[in-house]
């Protein structure tokens, strides 16, 4: 057998390493801890920030470090702590904010507070998934820039998900960062920051290369993450945007995906 051929495996989490039911297979938790051991670390890479992260890591047995929040954090699980952490501005964000509404009209708005325990908060007309993440209604807009933030969320009554992010790029995308990171997740983020971002400083910490680095993931705003990296997987469930830039399509994340390809590398 040839040596597993990669020292870092970034996963993202939902759509991902998640199935819908958010839990992670057995199959893939074996393979991942086969990775591991066979030299590889693990490291999972999130839109999600810390506290909306952290029970699945504990489900995992997971003490590594995490990028979460888009690239904004890189938490460390073991020792409960963040030891990077990237913030929106809120004045360029409400400027942003109040131009894109003066294009497309009224938007619905959550936002994610930054710190171990940042809530989310989520205003009136905002669709939240359904699910166990709690959050914190908004009664008045104010509120949003009370404290730092990671993000802030934004949906249109009308535009769907790529036709809201397309037109918040090209109207505000010299003030904020514009991803789409799921069904009805559209994001304002501070400008410049990626995924890879937060990925390259954790492997840094790690002391591994993006040459050494095979990244998992489903949606547009793994892109960035897919070029730093030396492999791409993007899941049979992705967007046709990261499909289109990956080295490979693996099966969908409900049908064990990171499994079949950490298999296969370690079989070789």
């Amino acid at each position: 057998m040839s040596p597993f051929p990669y020292r870092l495996v970034a996963t993202d989490l939902d759509g991902t390493l998640l199935r819908p039911d958010e839990t992670v297979s057995r199959r893939t938790r074996d393979a991942l801890a086969a990775a591991t051991e066979a030299g590889a670390a693990h490291i999972v890479v999130t839109g999600r920030s810390v506290p909306w992260t952290r029970h699945i890591l504990e489900d995992l047995g997971y003490e590594g470090l995490a990028v979460c929040g888009q690239g904004a954090q890189v938490y460390h699980a073991g020792e409960h702590r963040l030891l990077t952490s990237v913030t929106l501005d809120r004045q360029l964000a409400g400027l942003a904010l109040a131009k894109l509404e003066a294009e497309v009209g009224p938007l619905a708005l959550a936002a994610s507070r930054d710190g171990l325990d940042g809530e989310v908060l989520v205003g009136a007309g905002y669709r939240v998934q359904d699910g166990p993440l709690p959050y914190l209604p908004l009664d008045d807009v104010a509120q949003l820039w009370s404290a730092p933030l990671n993000k802030v969320y934004i949906q249109h009554p009308e535009l769907d998900d790529d036709a809201l992010a397309a037109t918040a790029r090209q109207v505000v995308g010299g003030l904020v960062d514009v991803v789409m990171a799921g069904a009805g997740v559209v994001e304002l983020l501070p400008l410049g920051l990626t995924k890879a971002t937060g990925l390259s400083l954790a492997a840094r910490r790690l002391g591994v290369k993006a040459a050494e680095t095979i990244a998992f993931g489903d949606m547009p705003n793994d892109i960035p993450m897919f070029a730093w990296a030396r492999h791409g997987v993007a899941m049979a469930n992705a967007h046709d945007d990261l499909k289109s830039v990956a080295d490979e399509v693996t099966a969908a994340s409900d049908e064990d995906g990171i499994a079949l390809t950490l298999e296969r590398l370690l079989s070789r």
